[in-house]
């Protein structure tokens, strides 16, 4: 039996080709400097986990949009609800009138959501919105000033979100003043414990730090309305937490009437082989933010939480384009997809995944630290595994690299790369693109 033919990146131009160039120059002039584009990849089209520039070079893409596109570029099914739904109407606005798919999307997130079934949905366009709204929601419902968020934390750009946000200093940089309320301690990253100790043995001093530091000597427990936590941290460094950590602190903001709002705009929707990682953890939150690849490219995003929370009155919070029709119809099929085939998948590959990426650490001294779930994995660079030290400069090396070779990464925390390809991943094409990460790695640290 003739073996199946492994498709691999096709790489025709010098990069970035004469094509491109012309687009970039013309982007230069024109378009916000601020973007943090990491290569000059100008793309034609994309099908699956494939996309293909404008010179006609083709890329395996392990970006997926930065987690949004979760059913691929394209999908056949997708494009087929986007084409319906704009046939009958593109918008009308949720926040003055009705729509059954709308309804129909609102009914399906409080079914999977984690927590009882009995839910309410505030729709918007974005993570940061769905940020935004459960920071209003949280100090409506508490009638409480005060946030406490986490170093690491990545919530948006919004100046509401913005202030929960300490990923990367440039992110606040000339924005002050921020939202005077919010206090950050620090994550449970094991791999750099601020507190010099080690998991189990340190037993969540991280959450006790919490407790016996910041409410007893620098804000007041009865002043927090919400402690925001992103389940597995994003831009932070792809971060996982360890087994426990989550359920303590469920446990301290049920001491003190907090609610916890969990993030999952980056690892939620089947990203960690569970429909929400949070159910990795063993717990649940009050408030849950969700965008990213809730509608496989389409921009939507949900708060969702039980009614008794979602208590405020009408005209308290809205949104113009949120929970756009098609964005709704779009966010249906791709939660069919998911709950149909691909957690299941991102859990399978995410487990190979690791396995090669772990024999990676054990072979270059340069592998820090391998962690993840499903299809959301870090990889952090270091100088060598005794510094620890970060090595930011040959990080974006290494995606730069990859990138000339037809493989598109990104970076995350200070030197970390971030696996995120599309759920509809193959076993062949994780190969090839492990097999890409490896041949980068070499050349930029010569071995």
């Amino acid at each position: 039996m003739r073996k199946k033919k492994v498709r691999k990146p096709i790489i025709r131009t010098k990069l970035p080709g004469p094509k491109a160039k012309t687009v970039l120059r013309r982007d230069n002039k024109y378009v916000s400097p601020s973007y943090t584009r990491a290569y000059p990849l100008v793309i034609k089209k994309g099908t699956g986990v494939w996309v293909t520039d404008i010179d006609g070079n083709t890329f395996l893409d392990f970006s997926a949009g930065i987690g949004v596109t979760s059913t691929g570029h394209s999908h056949p099914a997708i494009v087929d609800v986007i084409k319906r739904q704009a046939a009958k109407f593109i918008h009308m606005s949720g926040t003055d009138f009705y729509y059954d798919v709308q309804t129909k999307i609102a009914e399906k997130l409080a079914e999977i959501v984690p927590g009882a079934k009995n839910k309410k949905v505030f729709f918007g366009n974005s993570g940061a919105e769905s940020v935004e709204c459960a920071m209003k929601l949280a100090r409506y419902h508490t009638r409480r000033p005060r946030f406490v968020a986490f170093t690491g934390a990545f919530h948006g750009r919004t100046f509401g979100a913005l202030s929960l946000t300490a990923s990367k200093s440039i992110q606040k940089r000339y924005f002050a003043p921020m939202l005077p309320s919010v206090t950050h301690v620090p994550y449970a990253y094991c791999y750099r414990c601020v507190f010099n100790l080690e998991y189990p043995s340190c037993k969540f001093a991280c959450v006790d730090y919490i407790d016996d530091v910041i409410f007893k000597k620098v804000v007041s427990p009865e002043d927090v309305c919400a402690i925001f936590v992103e389940p597995v941290q994003g831009e932070g460094g792809y971060i996982v937490p360890p087994k426990g950590y989550l359920l303590a602190l469920r446990k301290l903001c049920n001491k003190y009437d907090i609610l916890l709002v969990d993030d999952e705009v980056q690892s939620g929707m089947g990203r960690t082989g569970r429909m929400f990682a949070i159910e990795h953890f063993n717990t649940k939150a009050d408030i849950y933010c969700i965008a990213k690849g809730v509608a496989s490219g389409m921009p939507l995003s949900a708060c969702v939480a039980r009614p008794g929370i979602m208590d405020w009155q009408p005209g308290s919070h809205a949104s113009t384009f949120g929970g756009n029709p098609i964005g709704c119809a779009v966010a249906l099929k791709t939660i069919e997809l998911l709950e149909n085939e691909l957690i299941e998948n991102a859990a399978y590959l995410g487990r190979i995944a690791l396995k090669r990426l772990h024999e990676l650490e054990k072979k270059y001294e340069f592998v820090g630290d391998v962690r993840g779930k499903g299809l959301m994995i870090g990889i952090e660079l270091v100088a060598d595994k005794k510094s620890k030290r970060p090595v930011t400069d040959r990080r974006n090396a290494v995606v730069y690299e990859a990138f000339k070779h037809g493989l598109l990464l990104l970076g995350a925390g200070a030197s970390t790369i971030r696996l995120i390809p599309a759920l509809i991943l193959s076993e062949n094409e994780l190969h090839v693109g492990i097999d890409i990460i490896e041949q980068a790695l070499k050349k930029v640290f010569r071995v």
